[in-house]
């Protein structure tokens, strides 16, 4: 079984007046997640957020400026996209879903054996998730459509390294 996850769909990386704006490549992929999205609810198949959601003090802001604080608009998933009933919501710290959260738990119990990532950043948190995903042993596959990075050589880059080195299937 296969499952879709959404990552850092969030106004602070795709609003412009997010703290942490991807750019406009990253509004670009929105309506191919709402199609994808469509898709795995048709067939059935789990849909699955990655938060950031951050605490004021975080260890990740000698990195990066303040962004995603639990509780502020900035934290929230973009309103085009906002989960439906039966959808699951994994908030994280990190840029990979699976340090320290559920996700693994959830995949297993629902018998995921193959990834569908999308959202930002491809360099980053996309790259991260997958990493951990292929040492997990779970196929992964990318959306190229789907992904975006504020930073297009990094972009480029991360989709090289993902199909390289995590095995990941980029789907064009």
């Amino acid at each position: 079984m296969k499952a879709l996850l959404i990552i850092d769909m969030l106004n602070d990386f795709i609003k412009p007046d997010g703290v942490l704006y991807c750019g406009k490549k990253a509004e670009e992929i929105i309506p191919e997640i709402i199609k994808l999205k469509n898709e795995f609810k048709e067939k059935n198949f789990p849909i699955i957020y990655l938060c950031d959601a951050h605490e004021l003090q975080d260890e990740e802001f000698s990195s990066f400026p303040p962004h995603c604080i639990k509780g502020t608009k900035g934290a929230e998933i973009i309103n085009e996209l906002s989960p439906e009933e039966g959808d699951f919501i994994i908030y994280k710290t990190r840029f990979s879903g699976f340090y320290k959260t559920d996700l693994e738990t959830l995949l297993k119990k629902l018998n995921i054996k193959e990834l569908y990532l999308t959202g930002v950043c491809t360099s980053i948190c996309i790259m991260d998730t997958a990493a951990d995903a292929f040492y997990r042993g779970f196929k992964i596959k990318i959306p190229v459509k789907a992904v975006a990075d504020f930073d297009e050589e990094f972009h480029k880059f991360a989709l090289k390294r993902l199909e390289k080195i995590y095995k990941a299937e980029l789907i064009y």
